[in-house]
């Protein structure tokens, strides 16, 4: 009984937004809040803190942003410099920061997906911290990996990068479900300073910024090492630096409590755990099994039924539909592979993978086949785009005319990330492969 309740005094420590504030203040960050916040402005942008007892909990969906419209008018706009110096005669970086040569305001760099706020601004006092966990956040993000798979796949290692889209998806899958059950808020602002804003309004427990991050660098640890040469020390080292700045980086941002960065930490341990002893048999199964691509066809549209359902509409749920369309496309890719005999791995006898020495060649031959690969899933994307979501609206008797507002019902959203990414993913996997053995990039 004392270890609950001891537990549950830990739980709530680690969810007080005061910890992320006063991480924020030692990395250099500064709010501009408002001297005299009104009451209920305060509770409903950022719904009741884990210290409140009794206190009804305001979902993201519930409450109204902090952001007024004199905040959305000033004409530092999302989008623009990270950060930009303040005009010499500003009082209040003055009174606050005493000029220092290394502070300059700020404001998010992207507006938030579901509300199109733009944020508040703030103030830098150490410009190193901002673009490390900036770096950081970056590489929990979405993009990142659109770029980083076909990267891997197309340059270093193909076995590697398909089973880390597996983990990937599933990971994505299992955690924002999670969320979308669960409905905590994101950290109370203020005290905490909005470094990001983009997903301000996504539920917040847990972290999937930290569970993709470790559940990545871990899965390329386990999968490389003893396939490639390298120390395990070395293997172990960069995989823990990658997982913590990701999760270090999102307390920063003031989108996750400390106990919602631990928990995705700990759980994307568990899930890949779970995962790692059957990927062989999944990967296999994708590429050898003649009822494979019924099976992945079904499973990913399934798990992606499920997320849509779970909650209304936010960007999130369109980031797990397009992880599981690339999913999609990704193991169908596989398995036209083996059929075909286009691509093969490399066998058994052969590992371990010797690193190859890094010289201009190489680099160059890398650079060309990234720049080429891209060009052509760019081309796949705009084509599949500007096909499916028209006519996804003409089916469903929906304007085509606001693409934003069509797509935040399911019958757009869905399809067309699974149709678009599906598409993309395939095009990875095996129509770029062979776009390289034509111009001999191969």
């Amino acid at each position: 009984m004392a270890f609950g309740a001891m537990f549950i005094r830990l739980c709530n420590y680690l969810q007080d937004p005061s910890l992320v504030a006063g991480f924020q203040k030692l990395c250099g960050v500064q709010g501009t809040f408002s001297e005299k916040p009104s009451d209920s402005g305060d509770q409903l942008s950022s719904g009741a803190s884990a210290n409140d007892d009794g206190g009804t909990r305001e979902y993201p969906r519930q409450r109204n942003h902090s952001d007024t419209e004199e905040n959305r008018s000033r004409d530092l706009g999302n989008g623009s410099a990270a950060l930009r110096s303040r005009e010499a005669g500003d009082e209040m970086q003055a009174a606050c920061c005493g000029g220092a040569a290394d502070t300059a305001r700020a404001k998010p760099l992207r507006k938030n997906s579901l509300t199109g706020d733009v944020g508040n601004e703030f103030i830098i006092n150490n410009k190193f911290l901002f673009y490390l966990f900036t770096f950081g956040t970056e590489l929990g993000n979405e993009m990142f990996f659109i770029v980083f798979f076909p990267f891997v796949f197309w340059n270093i290692d193909s076995l590697v990068s398909r089973r880390l889209i597996i983990v990937w998806a599933w990971n994505l899958f299992i955690g924002q479900s999670t969320k979308d059950l669960v409905r905590w808020s994101r950290p109370a602002s203020p005290p905490v300073v909005k470094v990001e804003v983009f997903y301000n309004s996504e539920y917040s427990m847990p972290s999937t910024h930290a569970m993709t991050g470790t559940a990545m660098s871990f899965s390329l640890f386990m999968l490389s090492y003893g396939r490639w040469e390298y120390s395990f020390s070395f293997g172990l080292t960069a995989a823990l630096s990658w997982s913590l700045l990701v999760c270090v980086s999102r307390v920063y941002m003031g989108m996750h409590s400390v106990l919602e960065v631990i928990t995705g930490f700990l759980y994307s341990l568990l899930i890949l755990a779970a995962m790692q002893p059957m990927l062989d048999g999944i990967d296999g199964f994708y590429a050898t099994s003649p009822s494979a691509p019924l099976a992945i066809v079904l499973s990913h549209v399934g798990m992606g039924l499920l997320a849509f359902s779970l909650d209304s509409w936010s960007t999130s749920r369109g980031d797990t539909a397009q992880a599981l369309g690339t999913g999609v496309g990704t193991a169908l890719g596989t398995h036209v592979n083996h059929r075909l005999g286009l691509l093969t791995d490399v066998p058994l006898s052969a590992l371990p993978l010797a690193l190859p020495s890094v010289g201009a060649g190489l680099v160059g031959r890398s650079v060309a086949r990234f720049v080429l690969g891209v060009a052509v899933l760019l081309v796949c994307r705009m084509a599949m785009k500007a096909v499916t979501i028209p006519a996804l609206c003409r089916v469903f008797g929906m304007p085509t005319g606001d693409v934003r507002r069509a797509r935040q019902h399911m019958r757009v959203e869905l399809p067309y990330r699974y149709v678009v990414y599906s598409v993309v993913g395939f095009c990875c996997v095996c129509v770029v492969p062979f776009v390289f053995s034509l111009v001999h990039l191969a």
